[in-house]
């Protein structure tokens, strides 16, 4: 796929003029010219390589020259297979390519065992969404590692005596990503899971506790909230949960920690700390 630099200029937020001027005085990127009217046209690589310099200038706080030289220096190709894969899967989903969105994602499950495709590969590229893509991008390819991790956890087989979570995303809250990392990252470590996802409402909650009886209910909270629906959210999700332990996370309960605690609830960061407390549950439990 060939593009035009009004294109580039408007995936990359680089000005035409900049692209020109980077061109004549680095002689970065190299376009080809397209047959009939000599029109810059650039291939995914170049379009990878000026991203990579807007990165290392903004969050690098490197000079452009230093920039340039460095993204010149090593090319694409010469990285690492996994950052190498991970660059490929930005670019992919700058130019809302589905088909090298789907190729990248099955090169790096071929390559890599399902703890470093899941928690070094597809965890980071999910966590890094909000700061690298638009909306409209973001839906794309955040929907595309969603499915993928889903595909383990599908995939993965369940222990008959694993203590049973139930895990779901509260009323309002549509981002299941991380519930989903966290929930095949359980899975492997011997917990049966059930997943409910995004936007779960409290009588699903309840119906579900009530037929499973789970040892654990885990609300991911990522959504931001004013303290009063927060409250509202958590009261309706304890509530519906009653007879099980619930630990809460994400972002969104990270900033009402207080109402956590005076609510009764558990508080984690990772699948550490969750088992970490479960453990903790059940000591007190099987204590005189």
């Amino acid at each position: 796929m060939m593009l035009r630099i009004r294109t580039i200029s408007r995936l990359t937020g680089i000005r035409e003029a900049t692209l020109r001027a980077w061109e004549r005085r680095y002689g970065f990127p190299r376009p080809l010219r397209s047959e009939g009217n000599n029109y810059r046209v650039y291939s995914r690589e170049e379009v990878e390589a000026v991203r990579r310099v807007v990165r290392l200038i903004q969050l690098d706080g490197l000079a452009v020259s230093e920039a340039i030289a460095q993204v010149v220096s090593s090319p694409l190709k010469t990285m690492p297979g996994a950052e190498r894969l991970q660059e490929r899967f930005w670019g992919a989903a700058m130019l809302l390519d589905e088909d090298e969105l789907s190729r990248v994602l099955d090169e790096a499950q071929r390559a890599m065992d399902v703890d470093t495709y899941c928690d070094g590969f597809l965890m980071p590229l999910l966590r890094e969404m909000g700061t690298r893509l638009d909306v409209a991008r973001e839906h794309l390819a955040s929907g595309y590692i969603r499915q993928r991790l889903r595909q383990v956890l599908s995939s993965l087989e369940s222990m008959a005596s694993g203590p049973r979570v139930l895990l779901a995303c509260p009323r309002g809250d549509s981002h299941e990503g991380g519930l989903l990392g966290l929930a095949v990252q359980l899975k492997r470590k011997g917990w049966r899971t059930t997943f409910l996802g995004a936007d779960t409402p409290a009588e699903a909650l309840r119906v579900a506790c009530e037929q499973l009886r789970p040892d654990l209910v885990a609300l991911s909270f990522v959504h931001g909230r004013s303290p009063e629906e927060f409250l509202t959210v958590l009261s309706e999700a304890l509530q519906a949960c009653a007879l099980s332990s619930v630990v809460v996370g994400g972002p969104g309960a990270r900033e009402h920690l207080k109402t956590v605690f005076t609510l009764g609830a558990q508080f984690a960061e990772s699948s550490q700390e969750l088992i970490a407390l479960w453990n903790q549950v059940r000591t007190a439990q099987n204590r005189p």
